[in-house]
């Protein structure tokens, strides 16, 4: 029987798809060459409460011009790794401390019993799976932190016949859904209404109604990929191997093993105490995120205390999980790298002051229109800004200052101006190549963004048409003014 993976699709052979190191780059370059041909300008700005840097709309003024010179593109490099460094090496431990647990075989050797169960029942898991990024991603607002258990599924799934590039999908476009129906995560939604003086997370009912459409939409076209891709995998867009180190596609039986592998042995005690520790490291990073607001550094601890424990309960040389961590960071460093390079481009808009020019620019075009099409129109906006600021935050401060008093003039109501921006902010988070977290998940699945842009494509046309008709029909007979 031939037991040969199945191949990509024609024309999307690894050797001639750009690295992500290549296309990240390319687009730092188009980026530099942009701040010659936008006109430098900046708004006035306020800090909050907080401690962010709200603009002061109505003062947007031109100022000199700075464009990037050839010296700033290549140090834009290290300035993009010094503003993402918190991340990169986030995932770094985070890959060291799974190469430590994943040396021990005893998650393996779970997952070849149980996955068993799942004969004839394989698809139902993607709108599990899904739903819960989403549900995370609405609430208290996962994004980053979706990355450890994205290399935690892509194993798991790749065995029950499923492909790199929908693994990726699940965490991926699942947060970017739940951000763009926010019901209460702090971080988009939170910091835009109190910008905007309406009540803190009100409207929950409305944004519910958003986030159950999307995800809905997201599940079925998930769901036809994935019971074409179990019944041809050939007909899968990235073939059905693993990926190796550096991203690329590797055959399948590559370093996870084979037949005859060591980890097909019995599982014993010692795994069981193993795989306990490994749940209770997941079930304790989203309770610490929800209850005490943590972060990336106390998640990082509970990886390094999981990662200690694994290695008492295996009895572990010491050296051996100093290698063993080692290995895990190397499977990481493409991933941790792209997010350095993906900030380098918008390093060198920020300090070219051309930033605020966009945004004038495109908030004076909404202002233009009329009330139903500048409902529209801010979708729109907010969409194209989040292509160059995919922080949530940051591109709430930088835009509803300017939107919320802009939505007063041309009779949309600020809940609609709320609502526009969320969705803006959030479903272009799973496209952005200036994404770090979205680079960085595909890094680590091996796929290339131009594949994943062509995979995606078809649902984000349909996302953004659901937004802009969505967004339009509470301002007409819902949030009305």
């Amino acid at each position: 029987m031939n037991t040969a993976p199945a191949r990509p699709r024609k024309g999307l052979r690894a050797d001639r798809v750009p690295h992500t190191f290549v296309i990240l780059f390319g687009i730092t370059v188009l980026l530099g060459i942009a701040t010659y041909l936008i006109p430098a300008g900046e708004y006035d700005k306020r800090p909050d409460s907080a401690g962010r840097d709200l603009v002061i709309s109505g003062t947007y003024h031109a100022v000199a011009a700075a464009p990037a010179s050839p010296a700033d593109l290549f140090m834009s490099v290290l300035a993009g790794m010094e503003k993402g460094a918190e991340i990169i090496f986030f995932l770094l431990i985070i890959g060291g401390c799974l190469g430590v647990l994943n040396s021990t075989g005893a998650v393996d050797r779970m997952l070849r019993r149980v996955l068993a169960r799942f004969a004839g029942r394989e698809l139902f898991i993607i709108p599990v799976v899904l739903g819960f990024f989403a549900l995370a991603g609405a609430t208290f607002g996962m994004s980053e932190e979706a990355i450890p258990y994205l290399i935690i599924i892509l194993p798991i799934l790749q065995r029950i016949g499923f492909d790199r590039i929908l693994i990726a999908a699940l965490p991926l476009v699942g947060t970017a859904v739940g951000w763009a129906g926010s019901i209460t995560n702090p971080f988009n939604i939170g910091i835009a209404q109190q910008i905007a003086g309406v009540p803190l997370f009100s409207g929950m009912a409305v944004r519910a109604g958003l986030l159950v459409i999307l995800y809905v939409v997201a599940a079925a076209y998930f769901m036809r990929y994935g019971a074409k891709i179990l019944k041809d995998p050939n007909k899968s867009l990235v073939g059905m191997g693993a990926a190796a180190p550096d991203g690329s596609p590797q055959p399948a039986g590559g370093p996870d093993g084979g037949a005859g592998d060591p980890q097909d042995g019995p599982f014993t005690a010692r795994d069981i105490a193993i795989v306990c520790v490994f749940v209770a490291a997941i079930v304790t990073v989203p309770v610490g995120i929800i209850a005490f607001g943590w972060f990336i550094a106390e998640m990082s601890a509970v990886f390094i205390v999981m990662a200690l424990i694994v290695a008492v309960i295996a009895r572990m040389d010491y050296n051996a999980v100093a290698e063993t961590f080692t290995a895990g960071c190397k499977d990481l460093l493409v991933a941790a790298l792209s997010v350095g390079l993906a900030y380098s481009g918008i390093v060198l808009l920020t300090d070219a002051h051309v930033l605020d020019t966009i945004v004038y620019g495109m908030a004076s075009a909404v202002g233009s229109l009329s009330s139903t099409f500048a409902a529209g129109g801010m979708v729109v906006a907010q969409s194209a800004i989040n292509y160059l600021v995919s922080s949530g935050s940051g591109q709430a401060a930088l835009t509803m200052p300017i939107m919320a008093p802009l939505s007063d003039l041309v009779g949309v109501s600020r809940q609609t101006a709320v609502l526009a921006f969320q969705f803006g902010d959030g479903i272009s988070n799973c496209l952005t190549p200036t994404s770090g977290s979205m680079m960085a998940g595909l890094a680590i699945a091996g796929v290339s963004w131009f594949t994943w842009a062509r995979f995606l494509l078809p649902l984000m046309g349909v996302f953004y048409a659901i937004g802009c008709a969505y967004v339009i029909v509470v301002h007409m007979f819902i949030w009305t003014v």
